[in-house]
């Protein structure tokens, strides 16, 4: 599977973005999938995940009522869609598709990678 994530850009406080990560290959919808980011000198960190039918999704507590992730297995295509964006929410975002059909929080569990989109939030 390749993954390719977009959408990322500047945009200032309370202002709203949408990733996009559209993935190559005809089992996209047998893998759960996750967002992550990396800010400047901190590790990466899961920021929102869903299961393969999307029925189920994580977030994290920094992100909760803010964040939204969806995916449309049709599209071969999963989505962030970021709501009153922060400053401390600026970092590059990776999306990347996990081992098994349910979500995981642990960045071991996802085996193909993006190749990240840079977000950044002005205050």
């Amino acid at each position: 599977v390749q993954l390719q994530a977009s959408g990322g850009g500047l945009v200032q406080a309370g202002g709203s973005l949408r990733l996009s990560c559209a993935a190559s290959g005809r089992t996209f919808s047998t893998y759960a999938m996750g967002w992550f980011r990396q800010a400047p000198g901190k590790e990466r960190e899961l920021v929102a995940a869903i299961d393969w039918s999307g029925s189920s999704t994580y977030y994290a507590d920094s992100v909760e009522g803010r964040f939204t992730i969806s995916r449309d297995n049709a599209k071969n295509t999963v989505y962030l869609q970021m709501n009153s964006l922060k400053p401390e929410d600026t970092a590059v975002y990776y999306c990347a598709a996990g081992s098994r059909i349910r979500w995981q929080r642990n960045l071991d569990d996802y085996i193909y990678w993006g190749q990240g989109t840079l977000v950044t939030v002005s205050s």
